[in-house]
């Protein structure tokens, strides 16, 4: 990975390919040392929670990223995957509702997904 944008495309993307959906990126880089950057997602059940978390795990492992701590698990409705400068979050709908990330970060821009596929092909072209 070229930088910290390029890792969230990439799992915005990886989550997409795992039929996530209400899929956002956040650009924390104004607001806060923490991370770069959110990627934030919803599934339908815990069970695509998992599939997700691990699409997302096999699409950094191949770009050579490795989450540093994962929280969350097989029967979670919520896993945090902290890389550094990309934390992903992946939600089901009732734990996304409830903690409402989007609205904590309210100021933080947005980065439209579709942005993320154009990206990522322009790099590997």
């Amino acid at each position: 990975m070229h930088n910290s944008l390029e890792a969230a495309q990439l799992c915005a993307l990886a989550a997409d390919s795992k039929k996530a959906f209400d899929i956002l990126i956040l650009d924390l880089r104004r607001l806060t040392y923490i991370t770069d950057y959110f990627v934030i997602c919803s599934a339908n059940n815990v069970t695509q929670v998992s599939a997700i978390a691990d699409g997302i795990g096999e699409a950094l492992a191949q770009a050579g990223v490795h989450p540093s701590h994962i929280e969350g698990g097989l029967e979670a409705s919520w896993v945090l995957m902290d890389c550094g400068d990309v934390v992903v979050h992946i939600f089901d709908q009732q734990a996304r509702t409830y903690y409402s990330l989007e609205k904590l970060w309210g100021d933080a821009p947005r980065i439209p997904v579709a942005a993320a596929q154009k990206t990522l092909q322009s790099i590997s072209s």
